[in-house]
């Protein structure tokens, strides 16, 4: 059985793929990563059995600054609109929303940095990634901007007291995750150390929590990204997406 190859594309220099790649090739996965804006990216999907979309720096429609980003949200769009098995990660999930008719904006209770956790909402039970992970998941967060408004017609799968929109899924296969599960201790003290010499702000991380945290990420997402190969392969049930129901009209 042929490997599930998978687009994976990197918006930010110093957003790697990092143990994610490590989870998807171990469970089979061929991966094509295009670093942007000097790899470009494909002009269709059709090579490809899924798609990785993960984190940057800048703002989801920060078009001046970053041009091409409007086409990484156009092949989003067409993911969708094939429901290809698709992954989209902090940055990546914003691109996901405002592709599809939600609203990104600066987030309302400030930047959330460092590990959290986040909960998983009543259709995460059924669905066929999130239905196996705990009720309360290990996160990496780092983000300015939340997803303020979800797409129509996207289904909330986990949620957190600050940032309500942490997951979501779009039809079947296409999944957005607010927060990081690809990182490691030390990219997150990088983060941390280039905030404050920016003068952005400070921020303290706890290096050995950093560290706990990671171990924690790694046991929950790891064989969530397995998860998605399987989806990806076709190895995988989708999700059932029930049709909304229609008011009965008396004749």
């Amino acid at each position: 059985m042929s490997a599930p190859r998978i687009l994976v594309i990197q918006p930010g220099r110093f957003d790697p793929l990092g143990p994610l790649g490590e989870w998807l090739t171990e469970a089979g996965a061929s991966i094509d990563l295009r670093s942007m804006p000097e790899d470009g990216l494909p002009a269709s999907l059709e090579r490809y059995d899924g798609v990785v979309v993960l984190g940057g720096g800048m703002n989801a429609e920060q078009d001046a600054q970053h041009p091409w980003l409007p086409s990484v949200r156009s092949l989003l769009s067409a993911a969708v609109a094939d429901d290809v098995a698709t992954l989209c990660v902090c940055l990546g999930a914003q691109l996901l929303a405002v592709a599809t008719g939600g609203r990104v904006e600066k987030g309302h209770d400030g930047p959330e940095r460092g590990p959290s956790i986040v909960f998983k909402k009543d259709a995460a039970w059924v669905d066929p990634l999130f239905a196996d992970l705990p009720l309360m998941q290990d996160v990496l967060q780092w983000h300015a901007d939340e997803i303020a408004q979800l797409p129509p017609h996207a289904v909330l799968l986990a949620s957190a007291p600050r940032y309500t929109n942490q997951a979501f899924r779009l039809k079947r296969r296409v999944y957005g995750l607010q927060f990081h599960i690809e990182t490691t201790p030390e990219l997150v003290l990088q983060w941390a150390q280039r905030s404050t010499a920016a003068a952005s702000e400070h921020v303290a991380v706890d290096e050995e929590m950093l560290r706990q945290a990671h171990d924690d990420i790694a046991e929950t997402w790891r064989p969530f990204a397995h998860r998605f190969v399987e989806l990806a392969a076709g190895r995988l049930e989708p999700a059932q997406v029930t049709p909304p129901s229609l008011p009965i009209v008396d004749g």
